[in-house]
């Protein structure tokens, strides 16, 4: 990446943003601190508050000799035996009046990725009493190094590309990258991809985060093959927020209160009874209660029934105690929090409310201090997590798992308000968020976890062991299946044992692409170099990249029929014997030859053929089978197989397209609201 091998647009790039860990099983760690001293995550983010309890570096020796970084301080950012470095990058040189000019963390979004990955143990810690316990990441022993490239203004691809490139040079074993596109781009004109190519290469795995665009299908970003891409799901707890009416009515609303009224109830009205006739505004705009659309003669002193899901500043702007929010399409399994009280309950719960206030003289409500409840339902992948298939190469699945990313508590920026309104005056070492953003380090921690237990292992030997020793999720609760979860839940303490891996280089994925159609030019835009060459290589499907699962995407009306070479390495017992099991419908039909693997030597290699055949499909959303091998012992490598009809226009060409894509920014999970800039 030193030298210049290609030139693309400076193009912006925006975020995705405790008991998340033991959730996944990792209740006390099985590797040694020393271990985890040696390994070292880089976060590409917005930084980070380095004075953060998470990033003490209390018992912890100096960096490993491998380190190569800086602290790049600017004289505010002071490193130390944990957070050893930091960077941070701003080609285009423009600044918000809020920005640091330094690593230090503006946005509150890195300090909460940095901390889930490798925070330490900090006991007593809370969001305003919620979620009260010790907060920590996957890894507290190990390193962490900062690279700043987002700001309040988005995260430049040129800024990114540097950032990837000293990240490999100052010696991280793993890289997390909670930000992404908002839209499908190739792979030679996402710096993403080609940052993480370059990792790869150097053997630096990358996990990045899936996005924040679901339920809807196509919408997952961070699609290379190379890098491991993660969904967001609910961990066992969920925030509750009751509103108390004066006729004893109680109404449940998923959301993040932590304000307490004490029991005091106030008069409640209806935003649209409340207009501000002289800014324009009328019943049919104060009922949603936007911003400077409230009479503050009305609202000031009460609790407001609004019928929008949004912040809650209009109410604040006219001197209102709290809101009741309703709308049509309302989040029921992520919670937001707010600058002021507020619960969101259902449409259905709403007119309830509404009826209320028409029929009675003096209507009244409290809004009640939160409740943490347990959610017997989980892990499911939540609905903002964004879904596959790959919109540029479906012949391999995406994402390719899924870990904790609702409601998670982690550090913060105290600069930067909890609830994201610029109208909050609070300020919080900790908060709790959702998104791919939260889910993408929990993977990051995960892969340094294995990454200290087995240090020679390559970037595909570690996302192998974590994809087929994912815990299985319900299909029953996800309609779109693998295209939710991919291979399932993370399972940390399995991935250290998987007793056979998928492994590959970089060869296997330059092979890969050209048999996606790219040549000599377009393959040096990732690679960095004009050695690789496309030569007597015929474009493709992608099925002999050795990829830990198998996705069949098939033509409206065409048969099944689809082929795969694998090999798996031994990384168990040195003498062992695995039996294949397969999981599929009685319509379609899976062979495997052979059907019984057997080894002598840790190391080892062995190959296998998939053959998947069927009548014609139409229509066909995704039908879900699975490839395991067993050896009756303590291993089963477990791989989904994924069938599903598309049309090719939709996805990707078998050659790279001429024309560039459109890129419109990330869609972020950030600051607990949705933000699309496009």
């Amino acid at each position: 990446m030193r030298g210049v091998i290609s030139v693309m647009p400076n193009r912006k790039l925006e975020l995705h943003t405790t008991r998340s860990w033991d959730f996944t099983g990792l209740s006390k760690s099985k590797v040694s601190s020393s271990l985890q001293g040696d390994v070292i995550i880089g976060l590409i983010d917005t930084g980070a508050w380095p004075e953060s309890e998470s990033f003490s570096d209390k018992n912890m020796g100096s960096p490993p000799t491998k380190w190569k970084g800086t602290c790049q301080g600017d004289g505010n950012f002071t490193c130390n035996n944990k957070l050893i470095g930091a960077r941070w990058y701003n080609s285009d040189k423009i600044f918000d009046e809020k920005d640091f000019k330094s690593p230090r963390d503006s946005i509150g979004h890195g300090s909460h990725t940095a901390s889930t990955a490798a925070g330490r143990e900090v006991p007593g810690t809370s969001y305003y009493g919620l979620a009260n316990g010790t907060a920590r990441g996957g890894v507290p022993f190990a390193r962490i190094a900062i690279y700043k490239v987002c700001w309040l203004t988005g995260c430049s691809a040129a800024d990114i590309l540097a950032a990837f490139d000293d990240a490999i040079a100052d010696g991280v074993d793993v890289i997390s990258v909670s930000l992404g596109a908002g839209g499908p781009i190739e792979y030679f004109e996402d710096p993403i991809a080609i940052g993480s190519f370059h990792a790869m290469k150097k053997g630096i795995l990358t996990s990045n985060s899936a996005g924040n665009s679901g339920p809807f299908p196509l919408t997952v970003s961070n699609y290379a093959p190379w890098s491991l891409t993660v969904a967001a799901s609910t961990i066992d707890r969920k925030f509750v927020a009751k509103a108390v009416l004066g006729n004893g009515l109680i109404f449940d609303g998923i959301v993040i209160n932590s304000f307490d009224l004490h029991g005091a109830s106030f008069p409640l009205i209806w935003g649209g009874d409340a207009a501000n006739f002289s800014a324009g505004s009328d019943q049919g705009i104060s009922k949603y209660c936007f911003p400077e659309s409230m009479n503050s003669l009305l609202v000031a002193g009460k609790i407001v029934f609004c019928e929008a899901f949004l912040d809650g500043s209009g109410i604040m702007l006219a001197n209102g105690v709290g809101t009741i929010m309703t709308d049509y399409e309302i989040p029921t399994d992520v919670a937001f929090n707010f600058p002021l009280p507020v619960t969101v309950i259902s449409r259905e719960d709403g007119q309830k409310v509404l009826d209320y206030i028409k029929t009675s003289e003096y209507p009244i409500a409290t809004i009640q201090y939160g409740e943490t409840w347990d959610d017997s339902m989980a892990p499911s992948v939540v609905s903002f997590s964004s879904r596959g298939p790959s919109p540029i190469s479906p012949d391999i699945l995406k994402p390719d798992i899924t870990a904790p990313g609702v409601d998670i508590l982690a550090a913060w920026s105290p600069v930067s308000p909890p609830s994201g309104a610029d109208l909050d005056t609070r300020s919080v070492n900790y908060n709790i968020i959702s998104g791919t953003s939260m889910s993408c380090p929990h993977v990051s921690g995960a892969a340094a976890y294995i990454k200290a237990a087995h240090p020679d292992w390559s970037p595909a030997a570690i996302k192998s062991a974590l994809m087929t020793t994912a815990t299985i999720l319900d299909p029953r609760k996800h309609e779109d299946r693998e295209f939710a979860y991919g291979s399932g839940h993370i399972n940390p303490d399995k991935a250290l044992n998987p007793g056979l891996v998928y492994d590959a280089c970089a060869a296997d994925y330059i092979n890969f692409l050209c048999k996606q159609g790219y040549n000599a030019t377009t393959l040096s835009y990732i690679t960095g170099d004009n050695s690789s060459s496309c030569s007597g290589v015929t474009p493709g499907r992608g099925w002999d990249l050795n990829y830990p699962s198998f996705s069949v995407p098939v033509e409206d009306g065409q048969k099944i029929n689809a082929v795969f070479t694998r090999t798996v390495t031994n990384v168990g017992s040195a003498n062992s014997t695995y039996s294949l099991i397969i999981y599929t419908r009685s319509s379609i039909s899976i062979t495997v030859e052979p059907a019984s693997l057997s080894f002598s030597a840790v190391g080892e290699k062995k190959n296998f053929t998939v053959t998947v055949t069927g009548g014609p499909i139409t229509q066909q959303q995704i039908e879900s089978g699975a490839i395991m091998w067993t050896d009756d012992a303590q291993h089963v490598v477990r791989s989904p197989l994924v069938i599903f009809n598309y049309i090719p226009d939709l996805l990707s060409e078998d050659s790279v397209p001429e024309k560039k894509p459109t890129f419109k920014g990330a869609n972020m999970f950030h600051k607990n609201r949705f933000i699309r800039r496009n």
